[in-house]
């Protein structure tokens, strides 16, 4: 782990030093990097590094996903952790995050860095049977697994179900670098299929941090590339879901959060509505909202930042969806407090 807080540091130094708008999707970081590179990149990296995001299988044709949003981690990781463990206590299948993770100094995402770490630590003792530490090789000093099929598997292999979109306090004082050396992608798309049908579900996550898609963004999408298996003539695409920072929708007329420009709004919602978006999720405004428009369900999320809601809240959504294809969600309450 310190070599990547090394890495991360030095990320920095690059930052203060570097005009070139140039970013690896690896992590060699530069400054001052826009949407339009980030869009380059983070497609780059996915279409490389597809089995990194995984497709999931939902075992018994009933799973749940959880959603939170700008939970901008600071010193305070409490309520970042919490998500985490809620997470992990239903058995959620997955933990989607809504953007503006972190505020951007290197000590915040180190500390973001330990705390998902450690709860994918926590994740992979629940999930596969642990092989025990005086057994271990140097080099696998993180941890071996078994998994569910017997095989023997390192920590670095499992994959954590933690699929964040960045957010624009994510790249204020180029923290892109720094987003991007724990994430990579902030344009990727993953489905989970449903055991024992011909089945999938499809979920989209778009770079919206900008309050922009960028041209580069809409020629990928009018390419097709994130289509629900196109070209894939056995299995069928049941629900899609879409995941954003920037809003689609204002709460309410007070609301000074910036959004998109009105003609990206209307091709994002013919855009949803031509994917059969089933509903896209928000964030960035820091309040509720939910409405339908265009047979499409519409989500804004409330901050689960402890410094931006400082009471106990109902500031998560865990969406169910059974193997027959009925979809609920409910509010799920945090109930940190910072002491």
């Amino acid at each position: 782990m310190n070599k990547i807080y090394i890495i991360i540091l030095a990320a920095v130094a690059t930052i203060t030093m570097a005009s070139c708008e140039k970013v690896s999707p690896i992590g060699v970081l530069v400054a001052g990097t826009g949407v339009e590179d980030r869009v380059k990149m983070s497609h780059l990296y996915y279409q490389e590094h597809k089995s990194d995001f995984n497709i999931e299988i939902a075992e018994n044709g009933d799973y749940t996903f959880l959603v939170g949003a700008d939970s901008h981690v600071t010193d305070d990781t409490g309520r970042m952790e919490e998500m985490l463990q809620i997470g992990l206590d239903a058995n959620d299948l997955f933990y989607a995050h809504l953007g503006d993770i972190a505020d951007t100094k290197a000590e915040y995402y180190i500390n973001l860095e330990k705390t998902l770490d450690k709860y994918k630590h926590k994740y992979c003792a629940k999930k596969y049977k642990e092989i025990p530490f005086e057994k271990l090789s140097m080099r696998d000093w993180d941890g071996l697994y078994i998994d569910e099929l017997g095989d023997t598997v390192r920590y670095e292999q499992i994959h954590y179900p933690f699929y964040p979109v960045v957010g624009n306090h994510d790249l204020t004082h180029n923290g892109w670098p720094l987003w991007c050396n724990i994430f990579h992608s902030s344009f990727y798309q993953f489905d989970v299929y449903v055991n024992g049908t011909d089945l999938f579900d499809h979920f989209i996550f778009l770079d919206t941090a900008s309050g922009t898609l960028g041209e580069e963004q809409v020629k990928l999408i009018e390419e097709g590339v994130l289509d629900a298996h196109a070209k894939d003539n056995y299995f069928k695409c049941r629900y899609t879901f879409v995941f954003s920072h920037t809003n689609i929708f204002r709460p309410s007329g007070l609301q000074f959060a910036s959004t998109f420009a009105k003609e990206e709004t209307y091709y994002l919602l013919d855009q949803f509505r031509e994917w059969n978006v089933t509903a896209a999720f928000c964030g960035h405004v820091h309040a509720w909202d939910e409405r339908d428009f265009a047979d499409v369900h519409y989500v804004t999320l409330d901050s689960m930042s402890e410094r931006n809601s400082p009471d106990a809240g109902d500031y998560l959504v865990r969406v169910r969806i059974t193997k027959e294809g009925q979809i609920t969600y409910e509010r799920v309450r945090m109930n940190y407090v910072k002491k």
